[in-house]
């Protein structure tokens, strides 16, 4: 069963996208010093990535489904699914929602007054990918991270959501940093203490970062966000449009505990590759040295059938953690769905598990973390 994002109607020429796009402030030649901020300082702020679950000031989100990437059907319960995880958020934090100024009456109607829209234009509706990376240092100090969208790795076009990164930052009153390393939000776990789970069939892709070692990643991720130890986890490219992305694979509960995704469909291509990951997750260790204890969701036996398809993202890791709660799907198989909502619960005792039908998103091959962005205060 497909369980990360699938590849869609993507058209190439508005972006001029091209399959191997490279970093966007040039060649990385696998050099260290080639992945600079900029501008040089006696000493630079120490950044560091919070964890999710930490205080958020704001949910970043993008009204984006358009009907040449989804189709007509799949764009509208996409939209529908949108606005669902936008209300669900809105409950327990503000919304904050990107929109193509065409679409403003229709997002209005469908998210309600809780929600906080605000017009740009945008390709999709994947502000974890296109968003920015929101950092901040111990002494208060804030900023966002342009990783250089680069409609991962020149699949789809992406002129506008390249965009998006420099934009939300600003409207968020922040600095923007920036790099030469070409990744996306969804490709990246942290636990807020120095560690993180990255796919290197993602950030290592030659359509991304071609050249760039392990080593040189590592370099400047601790510089961004105060990585200190990187859990490696193979992926599989080109099986989906993301190459693999890390929110479908492993999430960290808190430091030392992680949630990790086994695909129990022994034809599936993912099927080894969640098995590879958790022998991997089950020996690794973090940045202070814990043995990390991982914790299994198995994605559900069956799906309802409505929008299934091969691209249908049938994981419940892509969850998302917000003030007070943590939103994630259901995809209509009872006991799964049972089984996941009181693992969740387990793994999250002071937030409500609020379970949503995202079945037209998950049709795309997506899923709740890859709508949303978080802001922390």
């Amino acid at each position: 069963m497909q369980t990360r994002r699938g590849f869609l109607k993507r058209g190439l020429a508005a972006s001029g996208a091209t399959w191997f796009a490279g970093a966007a402030s040039g060649s990385l030649a696998g050099n260290a010093n080639a992945l600079t901020l900029g501008g040089s300082s006696a000493k630079a702020p120490e950044w560091i990535m919070p964890d999710e679950g930490e205080r958020h000031a704001a949910t970043w989100m993008a009204f984006g489904p358009s009907e040449e990437i989804w189709g007509r059907r799949l764009q509208r319960a996409t939209r529908e699914g949108v606005a669902v995880i936008a209300k669900a958020i809105g409950s327990f934090e503000p919304v904050n929602m990107l929109v193509r100024e065409a679409d403003y009456d229709v997002a209005q109607r469908m998210c309600g007054d809780s929600v906080n829209l605000i017009v740009q234009p945008i390709d999709d509706l994947w502000i974890r990918d296109t968003g920015p990376v929101f950092v901040r240092t111990r002494s208060g100090e804030k900023a966002g991270v342009n990783f250089n969208f680069n409609g991962w790795g020149g699949k789809q076009a992406h002129a506008d959501d390249a965009k998006v990164a420099d934009f939300v930052t600003q409207k968020a009153g922040e600095r923007v940093l920036r790099t030469s390393l070409v990744l996306e939000g969804g490709g990246i776990e942290v636990d807020g203490e120095g560690t993180a789970i990255i796919t290197q069939s993602c950030v290592l892709n030659r359509n991304r970062n071609p050249g760039v070692s392990k080593a040189a990643c590592e370099t400047e991720l601790k510089r961004l966000l105060g990585v200190r130890k990187v859990v490696w986890l193979p992926g599989i490219a080109g099986k989906d449009i993301t190459d693999g992305h890390t929110d479908f694979y492993a999430r960290f509960a808190q430091p030392g505990v992680v949630v990790a995704h086994l695909d129990n469909d022994t034809s599936s291509h993912d099927h080894a590759v969640t098995m590879r990951h958790l022998d991997i997750l089950r020996r690794a260790t973090d940045a202070a040295g814990r043995k990390l204890q991982v914790v299994v969701l198995p994605g559900p036996n069956h799906v309802r059938s409505a929008y299934a398809s091969d691209a249908f993202a049938a994981g419940y890791i892509n969850f998302y953690v917000c003030n007070g709660a943590v939103i994630a799907p259901q995809f209509g198989d009872t006991h799964t769905d049972r089984s996941t909502r009181d693992k969740l619960r387990d793994l999250f005792p002071k937030r409500e598990i609020v379970q949503l039908n995202i079945d037209g998103i998950a049709g795309g091959g997506g899923g709740i973390h890859c709508t949303t962005q978080q802001q922390p205060v």
